[in-house]
């Protein structure tokens, strides 16, 4: 794309923008960070999940609330369940969906990001879902699509992944209830992922009573303690008496080789094994955003034991990604007008 876009390290620039997500009502207009966002929306999100999460039982898992519009998935990164979750929640609310195969789109023969916005925004479109390699990326789409256009971010470099930390976070409700009493623990690649910086906003903006980060220096940000949590470099030690534990994959495409001598070193020093794991609470969830590296990250006795609820995490998502959508394009009030008794 031939238009810059802020850097990963701009902080300062993406934060200045958090009003651009809201509408002078107030309501939900796009979804790009949880940053600067009050407790009141993540609290509707969540809500407006639950009382969408029934459709999936349903025999037609179809609602009309998005009837009428069209969704347009803007995918520059490989997805699988980010992707997928996101056109099964269009289809589910009743929204015509177009995903853009990128790699054979006209961007590859020399369009501008904007001209191509220009063309699809002819086609009347009223949502953009933008996963993009470059943070900022969603930012600079809200603020050059058309006003009645709603732009929802689906991962854009290292900043943000505000729909996977939502669906966590309803998936921690919906085991553990208020989060007030919760300590929790993230371990892993802490500075290159997006999921980890939404997760931590989320998390402080719902009142967790701790928020613990694990990882070796080398996959911390500078100054950790900055963005609200307690540090632990020994995992043994943050896993103690936690909650949930949600493990983070390695982000190799984001980091030099020389960060991490080896998957098997890493493995011994902080992949979570059952060992490790009875140090938390008795009933401790586990989590993790997905692709899990097995036997990197987490043995797979952990992944598909008892304690794991990440199959869930994807399921959740489903009736999260709705929610977002749903808010982005009508009130509240209109959607429990609609939503089936």
């Amino acid at each position: 794309m031939s238009e810059p876009v802020p850097p990963a390290h701009r902080w300062g620039s993406l934060q200045k923008t958090a009003n651009l997500q809201l509408g002078p009502n107030g309501r939900l207009r796009h979804f790009l960070t949880l940053e600067g966002l009050p407790r009141t929306i993540l609290e509707q999100i969540l809500d407006t999940a639950q009382s969408l999460v029934g459709v999936t039982d349903r025999t037609v898992k179809k609602l009309p609330l998005l009837r009428g519009k069209t969704i347009v998935n803007l995918f520059f990164e490989p997805s699988t369940r980010t992707r997928t979750t996101f056109e099964l929640a269009a289809k589910r609310l009743s929204a015509d969906v177009l995903t853009m195969n990128i790699s054979a789109s006209a961007t590859k023969k020399g369009e501008t990001l904007l001209d191509t916005l220009r063309n699809l925004e002819a086609m009347h479109v009223d949502m953009f879902v933008v996963r993009h390699a470059d943070s900022g990326a969603a930012h600079f789409i809200a603020r050059h699509a058309a006003p009645h256009i709603s732009v929802l971010n689906a991962g854009d470099g290292r900043h943000a992944h505000p729909t996977q930390a939502m669906l966590d976070m309803f998936t921690i409700r919906h085991h553990k209830g208020e989060f007030h009493r919760l300590r929790v623990a993230i371990v892993g690649d802490i500075l290159h992922s997006r999921v980890a910086r939404s997760q931590i906003h989320a998390l402080n903006i719902l009142g967790t009573g701790e928020v613990r980060v694990i990882a070796p220096k080398t996959l911390l940000p500078s100054c950790p303690e900055s963005l609200g949590v307690q540090v632990y470099h020994n995992i043994d030690e943050g896993l103690r008496d936690v909650d949930v534990v949600i493990m983070l994959r390695l982000q190799r495409e984001r980091m030099g080789s020389a960060l991490l001598p080896s998957g098997h070193e890493y493995f011994q020093l902080y992949g979570l094994t059952e060992d490790r794991l009875s140090l938390a609470q008795p009933d401790v969830m586990v989590m993790h955003p997905g692709p899990i590296n097995r036997g990197v990250e987490m043995d797979s006795q952990v992944a598909d034991g008892p304690h794991s609820v990440i199959l869930q995490q994807v399921s959740f998502g489903i009736a999260v990604r709705m929610a977002v959508m749903s808010l982005a394009m009508r009130s509240s009030e209109a959607i429990a007008r609609d939503l089936p008794a």
